[in-house]
């Protein structure tokens, strides 16, 4: 394994790039007293393992009620068996994503590298090759670095990924070393913004909205039935908005899974919390589920409560 010598960025990286997605390991908090009945998750991720020509991403916001473990998405299983031809190609990034495979060699390591490209060129696999030669950590994955947009990568490795055909093998040097890789598939990119609250309280008023949007409510049961906690009344005020399907962060190893049949990755999906945090991350990892356009409702239920509909309670 590599040192991990990461350039800074100025933006956040999306968790695309990580080839990785996450468990939530559990924290519980107490509901003794309205005092503890605060915001209940949000992603705490360690440092993840990077390839070393990938930028880090910055830290999400450590707020103190989860933490992460993190598995290897399924991606990092495909491995395709790609009859490979070479070019140096001549297409352009545009606003798409690209899965990328591939392996690293040193750079007084070019013997080896013609050498794999030879062994590849008469049928053997990429990915078992950078299981066995590769230096970059991706190797443990078969080189598999998952699906990644343009500013994620250094700039040598970015201009060879972007302009290469799909399934056509292309080398590439960088600081790092010399480089194998293929780009298996590409798509556009997936759009993720803010929506506030009034915005959505008008789009509600349109019944077509409901049939043409999928809307995912993330916050724990406790937090939906928010005045039990708070006064304990066996009246129950719901806290939710008609429409909204609620899976608890807290259940994500049951529905994480599971997510791309439960909904169309292709339709406008609406993601909503009590103040916007934890909905924003986990739209940033349905990103990297294929979802096209994600819309998180800025300031949660509790900001659509003060500036859209005063009758939904707040807590």
């Amino acid at each position: 394994m590599v040192a991990n010598h990461l350039p800074a960025v100025a933006t956040p990286t999306a968790l695309s790039a990580i080839r990785l997605s996450l468990i939530p390991t559990l924290h519980f908090l107490s509901l003794s007293s309205p005092s503890t009945l605060r915001r209940f998750s949000s992603f705490a991720p360690s440092q993840p393992l990077l390839p070393s020509f990938l930028p880090m991403p910055h830290s999400t916001t450590h707020l103190s009620s989860f933490g992460l473990n993190r598995v290897p998405a399924m991606v990092g299983h495909l491995h395709p068996k790609c009859t490979a031809s070479f070019s140096g190609g001549s297409s352009s990034g545009g606003n798409k994503e690209i899965l990328v495979q591939h392996l690293l060699v040193k750079e007084d390591d070019l013997k080896l590298l013609v050498e794999l490209m030879k062994r590849i060129a008469q049928g053997e696999d990429l990915a078992e090759l950078a299981m066995e030669h590769s230096i970059c950590p991706s190797k443990e994955e078969g080189g598999m670095l998952g699906w990644v947009r343009k500013g994620q990568m250094v700039p040598e490795f970015e201009e060879a990924a972007f302009n290469a055909p799909v399934n056509k093998l292309v080398r590439c040097k960088t600081k790092f070393g010399w480089h194998l890789l293929q780009v298996l598939s590409e798509r556009e990119e997936a759009i993720l913004q803010d929506i506030p609250p009034d915005e959505l309280h008008k789009k509600m008023q349109d019944p077509c909205f409901f049939e043409e949007a999928q809307l995912i409510d993330v916050r724990e049961p406790e937090e939906v039935y928010a005045d039990v906690y708070i006064t304990f009344l066996h009246d129950r005020a719901l806290a939710s908005l008609p429409g909204f399907q609620v899976l608890p962060l807290r259940q994500f190893g049951s529905w994480g899974p599971e997510i791309t049949s439960k909904f169309d990755p292709q339709k406008d999906t609406y993601v909503l919390c009590h103040h916007g945090m934890r909905s924003l991350q986990i739209a940033k990892w349905l990103q990297t589920q294929g979802f096209k356009r994600l819309f998180n409702v800025s300031g949660g239920i509790h900001a659509y409560a003060v500036k859209a509909d005063p009758s939904v309670p707040t807590y």
